[in-house]
Parts: C-alpha cells; sequence; structure tokens
C-alpha cells in the first residue's frame, strides 16, 4: 500500500490535541499545500490565516457552534475566499470558491497526518463574526477553520470512530441502483 492512500485511509478527525508545539517546518508544509491545492480557471481564491495567540483562537471558536477544539488546538488555520476582481458577492463565491476552499482543506489535513499531525475542520456557523475577528476586508468569507495539533495519545486513529459505509452502498457503475432507494 503506497504512503498516499494509507494517510488517507488512516486520518480522522481529532478534537483533542497535546500541548506540544507544532513543528514550525511541519507548520510550513501544510500551508504550501494548501497553496499548491488546485483552483478552478486559476483563480486561486483561497487565502489563509494562522493563528496561534490564544485568545485569538478563543475568539475564533465562539463563531461556531461546536468549535471547541479550536480553543485547544495548536494553531486554527482559517481558510478565507476572496473575490475575483470586481466581482464582490457575485456567484464566483457560490460556485467555484468553495470548491478551492475544501481542495486547500483537505491538502493541508493530509499533510498534517503524514507529518503525525492531527486536525479537524470547524465550521463559523456566524460568518459575520468570523470576519470580524479575523479582520477580513467586506466580500471576504470564512469557508472553514481547521485545528491542528499533535494527537494527545498513540494508537489507532480508526478505533471507536463510526464505520464507513460499504463500498456497494457508496459507489454504483453508470446510474443510481433501485437497492439505495
Amino acid at each position: 500500500m503506497n504512503d498516499v492512500f494509507r494517510t488517507i485511509t488512516s486520518k480522522r478527525d481529532t478534537r483533542v490535541f497535546s500541548t506540544r508545539p507544532l513543528d514550525p517546518g511541519a507548520l510550513d508544509r501544510i500551508t504550501q499545500a494548501a497553496r499548491m491545492a488546485g483552483s478552478a480557471k486559476a483563480a486561486q481564491p483561497v487565502r489563509l490565516i494562522i493563528v496561534t495567540d490564544q485568545a485569538q483562537k478563543d475568539r475564533l471558536s465562539q463563531c461556531g457552534d461546536f468549535t471547541p477544539h479550536v480553543r485547544t488546538c495548536q494553531a486554527a488555520v482559517a481558510i478565507v475566499l476572496v473575490p475575483e476582481a470586481g466581482l464582490v458577492g457575485a456567484p464566483f463565491a457560490i460556485f467555484r470558491g468553495p470548491f478551492d476552499a475544501g481542495r486547500a482543506a483537505q491538502n493541508m489535513m493530509l499533510t498534517a497526518w503524514s507529518e503525525g499531525i492531527a486536525s479537524c475542520p470547524a465550521s463559523m456557523h456566524n460568518g459575520e463574526a468570523a470576519a470580524n475577528v479575523l479582520g477580513l476586508p467586506p466580500g471576504h468569507v470564512v469557508a472553514n477553520v481547521i485545528a491542528f495539533g499533535y494527537p494527545t495519545a498513540s494508537g489507532d486513529p480508526v478505533t471507536g470512530t463510526r464505520p464507513r459505509i460499504p463500498v456497494e452502498n457508496f459507489a454504483a457503475p453508470e446510474r443510481w441502483p433501485e437497492e439505495w432507494e
């Protein structure tokens, strides 16, 4: 089994982190992985804000409904979507940006896991508050925040997680199967 597949299949969201500081080189590689994610029409709408200050992590964690792990992570990376030139609030933010943000997020989380760093996304349910905390200009949107930190305990990250649905209930050839209805 190759390392990429192993990283993908073993990565699980982690909401409890140790107090061990992140290796700065690893954080650089994590952000570089986001920068290298593909982008629809090369628009490159994703920017990152790396939050390590405890007071700032506390403020940011108040912007989501299920975000206490943002307080305890070593770095929270906000994925920000910038509007296309002259298109503040245009369909760009609705159609192209979120997909690019997801690609950047997955690149970061997989790179982190390959470095032994756990992660968990956090939705900012109050996007306006998150934008204010981060000092974003008008038209810029927080797509998501990813919490990063070393896990508190070693072991199998899959233990205790919900099982994945069987592949025959996940992927079908050509058409939607009747048995899925």
